[in-house]
């Protein structure tokens, strides 16, 4: 095999030529025959005997042509980047190839590449850094969150009010017929939390255990459903039973029954302890994104646009990884919620861009910095992988390569470089809220909450190709430009079947 046509492109591309000589491809295309041989029927010869000149003349002499391209485009590829030393990212493509009189294939290849990096200045750079301050309400309002947890739960001999959870069985109708997801028995409704439809749950209020009503109320023009919305329903309701939460006193007994302090004053001070630290890491989390923000606004790099769909797809196998933990599916989700993937992946791309960014300019940094990395702590960041996923320590060698550990080890020392030599500047003062918008109103059923997800600094999501594309093969001429597809797109049975 020769390269050449070697060519630098815009968005950290390159594009080059792969000459496979003639005995190479007639290696392929022979290799072709032979796997295709027995599903060709040719008239005279059983089922797999005809000999490859009799196939060649009833279909042509390239009518293998296109599958021993597609056998040697891998190796044509990986024999290309390893001769001029490309780290390549993402999928590569085959733009072209064509075959000569003297039976040479020549392949032409585009692939993204690692981009060069220039940088800016990453050292002493200045970032808003958030005060911190606890106050007297806020632990107030954790102390409540504690007591609500730990409140007995009794059934309300009275009318329903504001917080109770009314066990109620209701069927809802439309002009008199009922509708899909209108009927549930024995639901139990937070009242006063808004999951149902607005004016639900205050004609609730005031119904007593055994009473029996009807609820009119009018859904949203913006419903999910669209059959239902702006319409008006009733509900006939019922309350099965009602149940309300009865607080514990706020003393020094509460304080020994949930935590391991003996008054009050001691586990409040705890709880100010636990909310600074926080207060405190996220203030510190703030100002080292602004300050990577700033570093890499001041590289220069061409990221393709290969690099940061590779984070798009780590960030959605992240997403689904989540809600599959929670007992979730993101394409019901999606489908619930009226967004496909490409909108789902357009919305994560921004954040995928940042990423990439922060992936270059770390690595960058490393090297200019003559980051090392010891055996020790390679050994060290094994045993932590193992001990946090709970596998054994020769599984996450196996799984993880000692370059991927390498390269995170690394990362995170250049990240603590640009953090140590970070100044933290006040905040800028922020403008009055405007005035907050009404309340989204909310369906008849509660929805799932989409999982925010936290950008890291430093953080490196690993990339994973996407399944080679199944093509029908066609004949090829001498000289053919193809369209664009991947080099490991695998080549499926001839149409000369």
């Amino acid at each position: 095999m020769i390269v050449k046509n070697v060519e630098k492109k815009e968005k950290s591309t390159v594009s080059f030529d792969v000459l496979c000589d003639a005995a190479e491809f007639e290696k392929a295309v022979d290799a072709a025959y032979r796997k295709n041989k027995s599903k060709i029927f040719v008239q005279g010869f059983r089922k797999g005997k005809a000999p490859r000149m009799v196939i060649e003349g009833m279909y042509g002499k390239d009518v293998f042509y296109e599958e021993a391209t597609d056998e040697l485009a891998p190796g044509a590829f990986s024999f290309g980047v390893e001769q001029e030393g490309l780290r390549t990212v993402g999928s590569p493509a085959i733009t072209n190839f064509e075959i000569s009189d003297e039976k040479e294939l020549t392949l032409s290849f585009v692939t993204a590449v690692w981009p060069e990096v220039t940088l800016g200045e990453y050292k002493g750079l200045e970032a808003p850094k958030p005060k911190t301050e606890v106050t007297d309400e806020q632990v107030d309002e954790e102390l409540a969150r504690v007591q609500r947890r730990n409140a007995r739960i009794a059934t309300a001999e009275r009318p329903a009010k504001d917080g109770d959870t009314a066990i109620i069985d209701y069927l809802g109708t439309v002009d008199g017929v009922p509708f899909d997801g209108g009927k549930d028995e024995n639901h139990g409704l937070v009242l006063g939390s808004g999951t149902f439809i607005p004016g639900f749950e205050e004609q609730v209020i005031g119904m007593s255990t055994g009473e029996e009503k009807d609820i009119t109320v009018t859904f949203p023009e913006d419903y999910h459903a669209a059959e239902l919305a702006g319409k008006e329903a009733v509900f006939h309701v019922r309350v099965n039973d009602l149940k309300e939460e009865i607080l514990p006193e706020l003393d020094d007994e509460f304080a020994k029954d949930v935590s391991e302090f003996d008054t009050l004053a001691e586990y409040r001070e705890a709880i100010r302890g636990r909310m600074e630290t926080v207060e405190k890491d996220n203030a510190e989390s703030e100002f080292q994104n602004a300050l990577i923000e700033k570093a890499y606004g001041n590289m220069t790099a061409d990221i393709p646009d290969a690099m940061i769909e590779d984070h798009v797809d780590s960030m959605v196998r992240e997403y689904d990884q989540n809600m599959q933990a929670s007992g979730l599916n993101l394409q019901t989700y999606l489908q619930y919620v009226g967004q496909d993937m490409n909108a789902f992946r357009a919305q994560m791309r921004p954040m995928a861009e940042r990423r990439a960014k922060t992936e270059v300019l770390l690595e960058k940094v490393a090297e200019v910095e003559n980051i090392e990395v010891s055996a020790e702590e390679i050994a060290e960041e094994y045993e932590k992988a193992a001990e946090n996923y709970q596998v054994d320590l020769e599984m996450v060698k196996a799984g993880v390569p000692e370059s991927a550990i390498v390269g995170d080890i690394k990362a995170r020392k250049a990240a603590q470089i640009i953090f140590d030599s970070g100044i933290a500047t006040e905040p800028v003062a922020e403008e009055p809220a405007p005035e907050e918008a009404p309340a989204e109103e909310k369906p008849a059923k509660k929805t799932t909450r989409k999982k925010k997800t936290e950008e890291k600094p430093a953080e490196e999501a690993a990339s994973e190709e996407a399944p080679a594309e199944e093509k029908p093969a066609k004949k090829t001429t001498r000289k053919k430009k193809t369209e664009e597809k991947p080099v490991e797109e695998a080549a499926s049975e001839d149409k000369a079947e």
